[in-house]
């Protein structure tokens, strides 16, 4: 299958890129601006499938730039597919879009709590999401991805790089759901390649609350583990007096547990332990500062 990757020069984009080619496909990734929709046209032409992951995955960026790469991109894209001829598109969403569920495990059939939808990043995630199943795409929805390659960094490599460089001295009482950014990108090839037009498919692997991310960071990096526990109330007054970021301040309020089980049923997917992907981040986060 001839694939055009969108987003290759960029954490999951490159590891997609890469494990498509180990899985045989003909990958196809010169960098084309999403905003440009001639050149996604002559981009996707001859092409069997498109994987969209380009994004801008940040809670700092102006809302009209996230507006426009992630909302405005992702509709160029999909009238680049239909000009091109281009019938296969699977596009990286994210979890936020799925949750998170105060008390349990959010899934595919779920929706993120309104409070959420006042973060750009996450209300554009959201656009995006629902043209691609509009539009019979298929959409992917990875969770907390960690390790090499995160070189920007992603807001999830920075918390990673911080903890390492032993910049953190207290934690938020939630938790994520981490994983392997190659299984991550294992997952992108079999919902390529088995999932169902329209449907959405939660890429994750361990809820795990983040004073053991927190914990097991420091320990890979033989820095002291991050001890003080930060209440809610807590961040969110430091976000009314600017030193807290303000959108991270409002995705602190609860816990963001999720569910692969329908990944794992339809497509077979199957994550294994994130601890050697941590140790390849914080290898790497190292290394750079």
């Amino acid at each position: 299958m001839v694939v055009y990757v969108t987003g290759a020069s960029g954490f999951v984009g490159g590891h997609v890129g890469r494990e498509l080619r180990a899985q045989g496909h003909d990958v196809r990734d010169a960098w084309v601006d999403l905003l440009d929709p001639p050149r996604l046209r002559r981009a996707f032409t001859g092409c069997d499938a498109v994987v969209h992951v380009a994004a801008l995955y940040s809670f700092r960026a102006p809302e009209r730039e996230l507006e426009a790469v992630n909302v405005r991109g992702t509709g160029n894209v999909i009238d680049a597919c239909r000009a091109a001829g281009v019938h296969r598109l699977l596009a990286t969403s994210s979890c936020a879009t799925c949750g998170p569920v105060p008390g349990r495990q959010a899934t595919e059939a779920d929706s993120p709590p309104a409070w959420e939808l006042a973060v750009p990043y996450k209300r554009t995630k959201l656009a995006a999401e629902r043209l691609v199943l509009a539009a019979g795409g298929i959409c992917v929805n990875p969770t907390t991805p960690v390790g090499h390659g995160d070189r920007a960094p992603t807001p999830t490599g920075a918390m990673i790089r911080g903890v390492a460089a032993g910049r953190y001295r207290a934690y938020p009482r939630i938790g994520l759901n981490v994983v392997d950014v190659q299984d991550v990108a294992r997952g992108h090839v079999l919902a390529l390649e088995r999932g169902r037009a329209g449907e959405r498919y939660l890429l994750g692997g361990a809820d795990l609350p983040i004073s053991e991310v927190f914990a097991a960071v420091a320990r890979l990096a033989a820095r002291p583990r991050p001890r003080i526990a930060v209440p809610y109330a807590a961040i969110r007054a430091g976000a009314a007096l600017g030193l807290v970021n303000r959108n991270e301040a409002i995705l602190a309020r609860t816990p963001a547990y999720f569910s692969w089980a329908k990944a794992a049923r339809e497509l077979g997917y199957e994550p294994g332990p994130v601890e050697p992907a941590l140790a390849r981040a914080v290898e790497e986060a190292l290394s750079v500062s």
